[in-house]
């Protein structure tokens, strides 16, 4: 099997895909736009064969590398970099090389477009806020009119809460339109309560391999735009209705052969045409890996090894690997620099010693939304959670 991964090196914890690809008896074939010099020695031990690129964002230079291991390997059999960025690139190799394993381009939309989503979530049977594309300010007072304030307007194709914002009244509306996007952007209302996600990885028939879930107690939105203190954690378990939200959620879109990362509201007070306190509501769907050290979290509370059983599913279309050790609360806070905390991270690191799995710094390009210093802890109880995130974030 012939297998090429866009970007192996970034996110840097992307060399375990590779490894246990390579692991499997795949042959692993990477284009990158970093020397290959500067490639950790494990992910140049488990690629077969590295293309350098002088950009992953021209196109015609990513073509030609998997054109060339086409030529030198035989028939490409996965295309995939298990990045949201390239996402839409992934999909038109998989369609210029035929490709089946993955979403080609007459696919991709229903993933990218946050208003198609809905359709989806509709057949579903979960419900989802209301929405309007964002044309000019007379419409946006229309549809304020039937949904009142907050509400929330962000691009209609986005990763994440990136240019995101919440329109508190007239003021902040009139100030939005003052500028217009460029870029399609839609008007949704706001839905009082707090992330809960569904992560995991499905079989070519859809099946659920494996999944956990992970709530976020602050908004991703409000992390990005006012700097909130970064944190969230893994579940121990999935509860039974996020389960069954994000099992029907894959139905009604058909994912199978991904890793997936399907975000849901947990409301947090009644909502009128939602639901009541407690509900799940649709949020968005990611065919990828929920970002950062999310994976590496994910391992650390269900006693798993997520990189591995994706590669198993890429492999033998199954989980070979059955992991059935203790569960934990994995917890992450990510510190800000300009922060003046009590505790160094060295502090926080000696404190937590016999709780702690990662202590270091977050990459540049993801710190705006995750913060710049990195602590991950694994715990028994919510109250152990709370306490550390309490000391964590602890300011002089």
């Amino acid at each position: 099997m012939n297998f090429v991964f866009i970007s192996p090196n970034f996110p840097e914890a992307y060399w375990h895909f590779c490894d246990r690809l390579a692991a499997n008896g795949v042959t692993v074939l990477g284009v990158g736009d970093a020397p290959y010099q500067e490639l950790r020695p494990e992910l140049r031990e488990a690629l077969t064969e590295y293309y350098r690129v002088d950009t992953l964002e021209n196109y015609d230079q990513v073509f030609r590398a998997v054109a060339y291991f086409s030529f030198r390997y035989g028939r490409i059999d996965w295309i995939e970099s298990n990045n949201e960025y390239w996402l839409e690139q992934d999909a038109r190799l998989r369609t210029d090389f035929n490709v089946t394993t993955g979403l080609k381009s007459d696919e991709i939309e229903k993933y990218k477009s946050k208003t198609l989503m809905k359709k989806y979530y509709k057949k579903a049977g979960v419900p989802a806020a209301r929405c309007a594309a964002v044309t000019d300010l007379a419409a946006a007072k229309r549809f304020i009119a039937k949904t009142g304030y907050p509400v929330i307007v962000k691009p209609d194709s986005g990763v994440g809460a990136t240019a995101t914002y919440k329109l508190k009244d007239d003021a902040d509306t009139a100030a939005f339109f003052a500028m217009p996007p460029e870029t399609p952007y839609l008007m949704e209302e706001f839905v009082p309560g707090v992330v809960t996600t569904y992560d995991g990885i499905c079989n070519s028939k859809g099946e659920v391999l494996f999944a956990a879930s992970h709530i976020s107690p602050t908004s991703i939105m409000d992390m990005v735009n006012e700097h909130e203190p970064c944190s969230y954690y893994v579940d121990k378990q999935i509860p039974p209705e996020v389960e069954a939200a994000g099992r029907a959620t894959l139905k009604a879109f058909g994912a199978s052969s991904r890793f997936f990362h399907l975000e849901f509201f947990r409301l947090t007070a009644d909502k009128k045409g939602l639901g009541k306190a407690g509900d799940i509501v649709a949020l968005e769907v990611n065919m990828r890996p929920a970002g950062g050290f999310t994976p590496d979290m994910l391992n650390f509370s269900q006693s798993a090894d997520v990189y591995q059983l994706w590669a198993d599913m890429v492999a033998f279309d199954e989980a070979r690997h059955v992991y059935d050790g203790p569960r934990s609360y994995c917890v992450y806070a990510g510190r800000r620099d300009e922060c003046d905390y009590v505790l160094s991270m060295d502090d926080l690191a000696g404190r937590y010693a016999d709780n702690g799995k990662i202590f270091t710094r977050m990459p540049d390009a993801l710190s705006g939304a995750m913060g710049n210093q990195v602590a991950i802890c694994c715990f028994d109880t919510l109250d152990q959670v709370n306490d550390f995130l309490r000391t964590a974030f602890e300011e002089k």
